[in-house]
């Protein structure tokens, strides 16, 4: 059956919350753990927001793209890991103990890795277990426009990277790396990083069915885009995907080598489309058939919300608008596969259901 705009509706799930930008979920526990960027991450049980499971406002920086801006938990131990932006701006992978109930142990923090941030945007934000096991942190490269200090491509900085590691304590060491990170053997590259040139992967996605890897990278002035690094290719360890040489496909910062490129599966312009993509995730739910194995990604701007389809040698084949919700932050998927859009503005999640 074709997928079309029919297929589904957007049913709002739960309001009331202030925000929003994630949503963690615990093995064997119903309770939506969100995000949000004030600092809180507050539980929902029976389409209900509860208190606050952790606040950490306090110790934030807040405004621009600063603030909380992801959480993931550890899929073995009872440990969550949160990104957020400290009071000087700069970015931290912080790990919190959580006991059996849900709650969080404040007084448990323990900074994983602290990486300076030169500008108050391009964050990046998430953080996402991968079904080897590892942590995998998403870096914008810094922030202003046009990536001036030259961090996206350089593999000395962590900047405009997605990150590898092994987040638990380990002989004294707050994290380690895997031997099988790509620069691992270069000494002049920093060994958690597993890809570059990235501008801003505000959120991506393993898909749980192939392990394909799905970025929504925002764009500068003109160009948002979607890259796809399938698991047959390695699921993007060593990738680069082009900024700042390229914005999408187009050239940009024409200093920075061309070569070595993976070119983005999706690009759309600036204009009645949006001007902030804001991902995503792979449908792997039973409530709507046709959508099984497509993309969801939405963009902050329009609100438009679609879905991508991949066929052989990363090429598009399908490309549906669904329909538009307020404000997307994020395209979130529960461990039943369904998917929830976070409608930042008016701090609700809206969950995708049949049409």
């Amino acid at each position: 059956m074709p997928l079309t705009p029919e297929a589904v509706t957007f049913t709002p799930f739960v309001t009331g919350l202030t925000q929003p930008v994630d949503i963690g979920f615990r093995a064997d526990d119903p309770t939506l753990y969100v995000v949000q960027q004030n600092g809180r991450i507050v539980p929902v049980r029976n389409g209900a927001a509860g208190d606050p499971v952790l606040d950490i406002s306090g110790n934030i920086s807040t405004g621009n793209e600063q603030g909380l801006l992801g959480m993931a938990f550890h899929p073995a131990e009872p440990f969550a890991y949160v990104d957020y932006t400290n009071s000087s701006g700069d970015t931290v992978i912080a790990e919190f103990a959580v006991a059996s109930d849900g709650s969080f142990d404040q007084s448990s923090e323990r900074t994983v890795m602290t990486i300076d941030q030169p500008y108050r945007n391009h964050n990046g934000g998430e953080v996402v277990f991968g079904a080897d096991g590892y942590l995998y942190i998403g870096l914008g490269d810094g922030g202003s426009a046009n990536d001036p200090q030259r961090h996206a491509l350089d593999l000395g900085s962590y900047l405009g990277k997605i990150l590898r590691i092994d987040p638990t304590a380990t002989d004294g060491r707050p994290y380690t790396v895997p031997a099988d990170n790509p620069f691992v053997d270069d000494p002049a590259a920093k060994p958690e990083i597993w890809s570059y040139g990235l501008r801003n992967p505000w959120r991506f996605d393993f898909d749980t069915a192939t392990g394909d890897l799905w970025i929504a990278d925002v764009g500068q002035r003109q160009w948002e885009e979607v890259d796809l690094a399938t698991a047959a290719d390695g699921g993007g360890k060593g990738v680069n995907f082009g900024w700042s040489a390229f914005e999408g496909t187009h050239r940009f910062n024409t200093d920075q080598p061309a070569e070595g490129v993976q070119a983005p599966i999706w690009e759309y312009e600036h204009g009645d489309d949006g001007c902030s993509v804001s991902g995503g995730a792979v449908y792997r739910g039973d409530a709507v058939a046709s959508l099984v194995g497509w993309y969801v990604v939405a963009d902050y701007c329009s609100g438009n919300v679609w879905a991508l389809q991949a066929g052989a040698d990363n090429a598009l084949t399908g490309n549906v608008l669904l329909g538009r919700v307020g404000s997307p932050s994020a395209v979130v998927r529960g461990p039943d596969g369904e998917l929830f859009v976070l409608a930042h503005g008016d701090g609700a999640l809206v969950e995708i259901t049949p049409g």
